[in-house]
């Protein structure tokens, strides 16, 4: 019976050790896929997957605006440059208003999302521009030409973008800026409104389809995108994804959360996401909106819209709120 006994906690101790070498091993390829650009092909690759296509293939009811954002993009804008707290080389685009009598001291920031880069951005640049804004879209680190090699998802991001408002401000006191952001941009942003040492000139911020934390997004994504069981694989394999994290690239991924962040946020603030997203999960909404301390909050759910697509499957609906907000804030 003991020689019974002994080999089967002898077993278990094997499979148990195979298992948690599995589950390593997944973490390791996943933080590699995910969040390390020495392995940019395969986070293209990734992106490009079947289970992206629903939202990378949804028809575009403003591809006529896109087309024509992309063309002034290109012909407008300005390169500029920044140093980030841990000396990276940071690039982005300075755009001028697009009309004709712009109010003074009008700037925004517009954060573009994971794997993407101040082009996507356009349409949401030009639409600030024609308000009257001095517009910059920066390239966050690991995208574009801005250096970096790991994918801080919004946290490493959130320094970054004070960076780029202390250079508004140096260049501009009475500088009264909006921050907006998509995706991870919109992350960026929200965890950029609850800094401390955020300038009074950050008056108003737009966040669209962010999530409440990477940790509740890479849980999301493990089990909806890689089909993971939640319990005993999904937890475990993103938890040693955070360790891996914490080690490289100077963050876990429960420290990164726009929940903690928006708790200290008072600004106006408008949260947008598509009800028909697969990537971030929609629910993620009410619970960012609810972890705003400002008084100043709007919601809007666009219905039918996937990860990103809320601006494109209702451009009426979507820019007739943001606009609406935008003036009402900054008084235009």
């Amino acid at each position: 019976m003991k020689r019974i006994t002994r080999n089967a906690l002898i077993g278990s101790g094997v499979a148990a050790g195979v298992l948690g070498a599995g589950l390593l091993s997944t973490a390791e390829l996943m933080f590699r896929l995910s969040l390390d650009v020495k392995y940019s092909h395969w986070m293209e690759r990734l992106m490009s997957a079947p289970a992206a296509a629903p939202y990378l293939e949804t028809p575009h009811r403003d591809a006529a605006e896109e087309a024509e954002a992309a063309r002034w993009f290109e012909t407008a804008k300005q390169p500029v440059c920044l140093r980030s707290e841990d000396g990276l080389k940071l690039n982005g685009w300075l755009f001028d208003p697009d009309c004709a009598s712009p109010a003074p001291h009008l700037y925004a920031i517009t954060m573009h999302g994971y794997t993407g880069g101040p082009a996507e951005m356009a349409k949401y640049a030009h639409r600030f521009a024609r308000m009257g804004f001095t517009v910059l879209v920066p390239a966050q680190r690991c995208h574009e030409r801005s250096e970096g090699r790991y994918i801080g998802m919004g946290w490493l991001e959130r320094r970054d973008l004070m960076g780029w408002i202390t250079l508004i401000v140096a260049s501009d006191p009475e500088a009264r800026i909006l921050l907006q952001g998509v995706s991870m941009g919109a992350a960026t942003v929200m965890m950029t409104t609850g800094e401390p040492q955020l300038p009074r000139n950050v008056v108003a911020a737009i966040e669209d389809c962010g999530y409440t934390s990477v940790w509740d997004q890479f849980l999301f994504n493990a089990k909806h995108m890689y089909h993971l069981p939640y319990r005993w694989m999904g937890v475990p394999v993103v938890s040693a994804m955070s360790a891996i994290a914490r080690r490289r690239a100077g963050y876990g991924f429960k420290e990164a959360s726009s929940v903690a962040s928006l708790r200290h946020t008072i600004i106006p603030m408008m949260f947008i996401h598509g009800a028909a997203d697969t990537f971030v999960d929609p629910g993620f909404l009410d619970r960012n909106i609810a972890a705003c301390a400002g008084p100043d909050r709007e919601r809007l759910l666009v219905p039918g819209a996937g990860h990103a697509m809320s601006a494109s499957t209702d451009p009426d609906l979507y820019w007739s709120r943001v606009t609406a907000f935008v003036e009402r804030v900054f008084g235009l």
